[in-house]
Parts: C-alpha cells; sequence; structure tokens
C-alpha cells in the first residue's frame, strides 16, 4: 500500500477533485474512466471484465473486506490514507472503505444489446443519476436482458447511479443511443428486430398494464421517459402500445423508478 498523508497530493485528483464529465472524457475519443464505490460493487465489474487503474482504501481493510479483490488486481497500484484525510473526501463514508478507478468499454451496438433478448427498457432523457441506478438495479433484477439509453441521460456509470445499482450496471447488457437516431431510428431497428414497443404514458387512448396482450408479446421494448414530463409526444406516437400502470386514491402518477419496476414485473417474459 502507497501511503497518501496529504489530501491535495495529485494521486488524489481522479477521485476527489475530477468531474464527472472529465472522467467521462477522460481519453477522448475513446473509453474515458469511471469510479466504482464499494467492495461488493468493485467485484462485480471485476467479474464483467472492467480493468482497475488503482484503488484508494482504509488501511484497516487490507486484509479485511479489500483483501479478496486486490488479490484478483496484483499489479494494480492500491494507495491508503488515514480518517483524517479521508474525511475531506466527500461521500467517502458511503462507500463501506473502498473506491476503484476504472477503464471504460467500448460500448456495443444497439443491435448487439437486443440480439437474444426478449425483454428491453429503454430510458428517454432520464437525468437523475438516482433513478438511472434503481431502474437499472429493478431492470436487472425483475428480468430485463438489456437497457437503452437516450443520449440524454445520466451516465449509468456516474458514481451515484452506480452506487444505487449496487453494481447491477456490470450485470446487465447496456449501451447509449446516439442522438440522430432517437426515437425513428431506433424504434425502427427495434420493429425489424421482431420487438413491439410500450410507451409508458399516462393518456386517455392508453391500454392496463393488466392488458394481456403485453405479456403475450414474444419481444417487447418498454420505453420510459424523464421525470416529469414523461415521454415526448413523437416517442410515444412511433410505440405500438401506450400503458398506463392504474393508480389508486387519486395518485396521479409515479416516480419513474418506481414505475420501472412495476412494469418490469407485470411484462415481463411469456410463460413457456
Amino acid at each position: 500500500m502507497i501511503t497518501i498523508t496529504d489530501f491535495n497530493d495529485s494521486v488524489l485528483d481522479l477521485y476527489a477533485r475530477t468531474p464527472e464529465v472529465q472522467l467521462l472524457r477522460y481519453r477522448e475519443p475513446k473509453p474515458g474512466i469511471f469510479i466504482a464505490e464499494s467492495p461488493k460493487v468493485i467485484a462485480r465489474a471485476l467479474d464483467s471484465g472492467y480493468e482497475p487503474l488503482s484503488f484508494l482504501m482504509e488501511p484497516q481493510d487490507l486484509e479485511t473486506q479489500g483483501k479478496e479483490i486486490l488479490a484478483r488486481c496484483p499489479d494494480v497500484p492500491v494507495y491508503g490514507a488515514d480518517q483524517s484525510v479521508l474525511n475531506q473526501l466527500k461521500g467517502f463514508s458511503l462507500t463501506r472503505g473502498m473506491l476503484c478507478v476504472m477503464n471504460r468499454k467500448v460500448l456495443p451496438s444497439v443491435e448487439e444489446v437486443c440480439r437474444n433478448a426478449g425483454r428491453i427498457a429503454v430510458l428517454e432523457d432520464v437525468v437523475n443519476p438516482t433513478n438511472v441506478g434503481a431502474i437499472v438495479r429493478s431492470a436487472a433484477a425483475l428480468g430485463m436482458d438489456g437497457v437503452l439509453f437516450t443520449s440524454g441521460c445520466s451516465d449509468p456509470l456516474y458514481r451515484r447511479a452506480v452506487r444505487v445499482s449496487m453494481g447491477t450496471i456490470f450485470q446487465i447488457p447496456w449501451t447509449m443511443i446516439d442522438a440522430q437516431d432517437w426515437p425513428q431510428g431506433t424504434m425502427t431497428k427495434l420493429h425489424e428486430m421482431g420487438f413491439r414497443t410500450a410507451a409508458m404514458a399516462l393518456r386517455e387512448d392508453s391500454v392496463s398494464i393488466e392488458d394481456e396482450r403485453l405479456r403475450a408479446e414474444e419481444r417487447l421494448a418498454i420505453v420510459l421517459g424523464t421525470e416529469g414530463d414523461g415521454l415526448a409526444a413523437q416517442t410515444i406516437a412511433d410505440c405500438d402500445y401506450t400503458v398506463r400502470i392504474p393508480m389508486a386514491h387519486g395518485v396521479d402518477s409515479l416516480n419513474v423508478a418506481a414505475a420501472s419496476a412495476v412494469a418490469f414485473w407485470q411484462m415481463g417474459k411469456p410463460e413457456k
């Protein structure tokens, strides 16, 4: 372990002083880097083939929760600092004592994500990283085979998004949709691959999420919109179904993360 005694040490720049957008563009036009937090999340990233560049941790964890992870990465620098230094690192208390800078991968194409999928989630301009992380976790847990993000979405590898997803972003195929391909270009690709599309929206012409036709679809893309305004009118028009979740007690809508969990559970894969 390489001990850091000064919070202003340049070694901590990536961990403490580099904005998320700069990490994303760190090697532009090549994929950049991101920071994974907590031993569980880091382990899931390693399992998915992400390459670590360095670790930052509390020295006492060298022989405890970090031991197994570091054994997998014997040539990667490990930086340690005492609590007085780490306390200056915003959010370190949420990391369960361990951070890791990792290389991003080249993203797959939409076709690659969808090729063997029966159910996919499509997120349009979901800008809150907490919501992105929560939706990804529900998608992985509730049977989605992949997730597509429009360019207006929060980056799924932002620290908060990864943390809220509990690292499930590394366990489900995903990619970003090129801005010029949304919505018409991507909708055309999905239809060509045999998908029917279901827009989650509160419209008078919508069908209930309990409609039996939805679950019976062999391949279905569930499309969810931005916080507040929901899906764009053009996106809804391009979808095969407009789907609503029945509400009680005069409630008019759900948070997009909560709505996603209901949608994924109810419109999951058809029974064989």
